[in-house]
């Protein structure tokens, strides 16, 4: 009987070890333009593809130039019929390189960010 419930217990335990392993994070499955790429002055956006649903209160893009300012026009938006897909404007590029900035906050709560260049010719 004690080996039964040693084997229980042993069971739930990795039960809530892999429950924990399984909440999600959001993590980028593709980018536009794309990390280390050289586009046209004429970009009009920046987006952003996750691998989970985003939390529209809580993700952000930013981009800036290589002096720091801003280069977007108002916020970053999550595509109201696809939950995954982020995006934001920019105002006109000029050559150089800019950085994109994002936080992704998935749907359950998990908080992701990171960080990539592009190029301008």
């Amino acid at each position: 009987m004690k080996l039964h419930t040693a084997a229980r217990g042993a069971v739930a335990a990795l039960l809530i070890a892999t429950c924990q392993l399984a909440q999600a994070h959001a993590y980028p499955t593709h980018q536009a333009p794309g990390a280390g790429s050289t586009v046209p002055a004429s970009q009009k956006d920046v987006a952003i593809d996750f691998d989970d649903g985003l939390e529209p209160a809580f993700s952000s893009i930013t981009v800036t130039d290589a002096q720091g300012g801003a280069v977007t026009r108002g916020k970053a938006v999550i595509d109201p019929s696809n939950s995954k897909h982020m995006s934001v404007a920019l105002n006109p590029l000029t050559p150089g390189v800019y950085t994109v900035s994002w936080v992704a906050v998935a749907t359950d709560g998990h908080r992701t960010q990171g960080h990539y260049t592009f190029t301008v010719k």
